[in-house]
């Protein structure tokens, strides 16, 4: 459990220190809003595109259903500069499941496979698209072809977010009573079907149905933290706000912790947190007159 003195001194530093704090354990980048940070997530994908490319080499690539700030610009880039992704190989993070473990109705707005083929596929030109065979979704019918897809090529770049948690994909803190896990158990965790913790059904409800949780699936399928590492570079991205601001505090400073998996991120050779400044500031230093008791 991270210690609540330790909470409290990462969570009063002042966002304007942060990207050069002393302390830090993963590399840290401030933007200024939701647009600035689209924008930069766009043209680093297009530039890893491209590289490869002119080195005659596939991109394959983790890609999150979100922050859905960058999908504009990227297609917008892509269409513009003629940017071929006949060559992306696309390893979708995760997806959102019914109380069965099944799919969602094509309409609901946790259903991601809808979202990304709505903002991040068919905006782009027809003959520059990546090609359907390319596209790897989470299906918890294929998870052995899937992996087999996977593991046959190294991954050259992951993106991502994270959640209230630390959760990246949806590897959340694993809360059940009677089955702790390890930090090398959840370090090689891969991927599964599994049931959404409590506080992860509470924050999205908030964030999209006025607190109806009823309305939340409570299952998912998600790469494991083994996968969304594998990458050669992990970037990930916020401009979500308060839900995101002592999560991202705990990835910057804290150990290695199965409280927040994002902790694992430090262990990575080339990994990146960027997040808005909405993002990054916190409450608490805000409120130097605030006595927390620690």
């Amino acid at each position: 459990m991270v210690a609540l003195a330790d909470l409290y001194e990462w969570c009063k530093i002042p966002y304007q220190e942060l990207q050069n704090h002393p302390d830090l354990r993963v590399p840290f980048r401030l933007v200024e809003d939701s647009n600035q940070m689209g924008e930069i997530m766009a043209r680093e994908l297009v530039d890893e595109i491209v590289l490869r490319s002119e080195q005659n080499l596939p991109t394959r690539a983790i890609i999150p259903c979100g922050p859905s700030c960058w999908y504009q610009p990227f297609t917008d880039l892509v269409n513009a500069e003629r940017v071929s992704l006949q060559n992306l190989v696309v390893f979708h993070m995760d997806e959102c499941l019914d109380w069965q473990g099944k799919p969602l109705p094509e309409r609901h707005p946790y259903n991601f496979k809808s979202s990304m083929l709505r903002d991040f596929y068919h905006p782009v030109d027809t003959d520059l698209r990546v090609p359907e065979s390319n596209r790897y979704w989470m299906d918890s019918a294929k998870i052995d072809q899937i992996l087999q897809a996977f593991y046959a090529a190294p991954i050259d770049i992951t993106y991502g977010g994270w959640g209230q948690d630390g959760h990246i994909a949806y590897n959340q803190a694993r809360r059940h009573p009677f089955s702790e896990i390890s930090l090398d158990e959840l370090r090689n965790s891969t991927l599964r079907v599994q049931e959404n913790n409590c506080d992860t059904i509470l924050a999205l409800s908030q964030r999209t149905f006025g607190a109806a949780y009823q309305f939340v699936p409570p299952m998912s399928i998600t790469l494991g933290i083994k996968e969304c590492l594998a990458g050669k570079k992990v970037r990930l991205f916020s401009d979500t706000g308060s839900w995101k601001q002592t999560a991202l505090r705990v990835a910057l400073f804290s150990p290695p912790t199965t409280e927040y998996p994002i902790t694992l991120l430090q262990e990575h050779p080339d990994a990146l947190i960027t997040a808005t400044i909405e993002t990054a500031r916190h409450p608490v230093s805000e409120h130097p007159e605030w006595d927390l008791g620690f």
